[in-house]
């Protein structure tokens, strides 16, 4: 059964087309890049997968289940994660605060748990704790637990983001843009990052991505969309030397190598 698949997926911003017929099959455990022109539709194809927006028309089955129609935090509790183009963390809590709150919407021991502190606040409470500390252990992070994200790094605050995200364990995660904003150093260290992250926490992987190192080295499938259409799917090698998505996106051969 497929992690994700997508039929004839198509959504309209009063009467403007902004995505029309996307399919897209994704196994377990692949990485897959989606790229295109600054409004060929890829945050909104995220969006639309996500529960942020309905579709028009189409079919969206995460795990063999239809999910057209369900909330963002009911597709994040079946257990698909996102991070967003812009960093979204609360810079106003610390960096331990930030992954423990991205939990909270599956713990079920209501407002009086924390009143009372209930046996099952108490409970619930250790164990988001635990994942927590996990998590930033894993990402070796540990050591900024107690910062606020604003005072962090670029690079160390979308690896906050990311941890967020794994804190829910997801089987399939979104990255939209993740390499947005930082520099040489911290994309060669966000290329490592993810190429461990699917590894080490058995995930499908699907990203948008405007940066052609981080595409053509981590992507072992790449959709195309322009104009809301895919125009092209296939391997890193095959996007590269696909001449309609050299004049739609590329520019030039040597585009796809920068």
């Amino acid at each position: 059964m497929a992690v994700l698949e997508i039929k004839n997926l198509t959504h309209y911003f009063v009467g403007l087309r902004a995505v029309y017929n996307f399919d897209l099959k994704l196994e377990g455990g692949e990485l897959l890049g989606l790229i295109g022109p600054n409004g060929a539709g890829k945050t909104t194809v995220f969006n639309l997968v996500s529960g942020f927006y309905q579709p028009s028309e189409g079919e969206i089955c995460f795990q063999g289940k239809k999910i057209n129609g369900l909330r963002p935090h009911e597709v994040t509790a079946l257990g698909m994660a996102r991070t967003f183009q812009n960093i979204r963390l609360w810079n106003t809590l610390t960096v331990f605060e930030n992954l423990c709150i991205s939990q909270h919407y599956q713990l079920g021991y209501g407002l009086l748990g924390p009143i009372f502190q209930t046996r099952k606040y108490l409970a619930s409470e250790k164990r988001v704790h635990k994942t927590a500390e996990e998590i930033l252990e894993i990402l070796g992070m540990r050591h900024y637990s107690d910062e606020l994200p604003k005072n962090l790094p670029y690079g160390l605050q979308r690896r906050v983001e990311i941890g967020r995200a794994l804190c829910i364990r997801p089987k399939l995660l979104l990255l939209d843009e993740p390499a947005a904003g930082m520099n040489p150093g911290e994309v060669d260290q966000l290329i490592e990052l993810i190429r461990w992250i699917r590894d080490e926490f058995a995930l499908t992987i699907w990203l948008i991505e405007h940066h052609m190192r981080v595409v053509m080295n981590i992507c072992e499938w790449i959709e195309v969309l322009d104009f809301g259409e895919t125009i092209a799917r296939g391997t890193p090698e095959q996007v590269r030397q696909n001449r309609r998505v050299i004049q739609a996106y590329l520019g030039d051969a040597d585009s796809a190598h920068a």
